[in-house]
């Protein structure tokens, strides 16, 4: 339980997510890592250059922060806080309460995540300078995938987990296992 409550803390080094847009006209992909405080660039100036691609089409500036960067660390460090408390003065059974609300609080994230992409996407200023319609005449959004791979025009998105996001799953992984392997023991000793 112990190695489970702390890999969440990597989230603190390694990024959490990445975004890649490929296209003909960049032979070097953009990208940009999302980490629980910060957005970063995959390559040098990626972040400023898909700023201003977005700019004609009328998306948001990706912004230098976010509210939820705030948020996200207090969540970590407190979420880790109790986890020790559970690991070193409770019985297994408080293992599976703590994998439990690391489930929903992960939940939560990936739909808040969802939320800023879609109005990222969608919620374009009707004063662009390119604007682009689907068939049936309504504007287009240009919403990257909360998972996997999506084109958007001459673009494919890319989105996936990075080595945080890995080490939260394994974190919360273990924190189930030592929860089985509790359960399983106390079964014994009663046999």
């Amino acid at each position: 339980m112990l190695i489970g409550v702390l890999l969440p803390l990597l989230l603190f080094v390694f990024p959490l997510w990445k975004i890649t847009l490929e296209a003909p006209q960049y032979p070097t992909p953009l990208g940009m890592y999302i980490h629980i405080n910060d957005f970063s660039d995959a390559n040098p100036h990626d972040i400023k250059n898909i700023n201003l691609m977005n700019h004609y089409v009328g998306m948001k500036y990706i912004p230098e922060a976010i509210p939820e960067f705030k948020i996200f660390p207090i969540g970590i460090i407190s979420t880790t806080i109790i986890g020790l408390l559970i690991a070193f003065k409770a019985k297994h059974r408080w293992y599976l309460y703590w994998f439990v609300l690391m489930i929903l609080l992960s939940t939560a994230g990936l739909y808040d995540f969802y939320l800023w992409e879609h109005d990222y996407g969608h919620d374009l200023d009707p004063k662009a300078i390119m604007k682009f319609t689907n068939p049936d005449g309504s504007v287009m959004g240009f919403q990257p995938p909360l998972f996997g791979s999506k084109d958007i025009l001459n673009f494919k998105a890319h989105s996936y987990p990075q080595l945080g996001a890995f080490s939260l799953a394994l974190g919360m992984g273990l924190s189930f296992v030592a929860y089985l392997l509790g359960k399983k023991e106390l079964k014994n000793s009663k046999a």
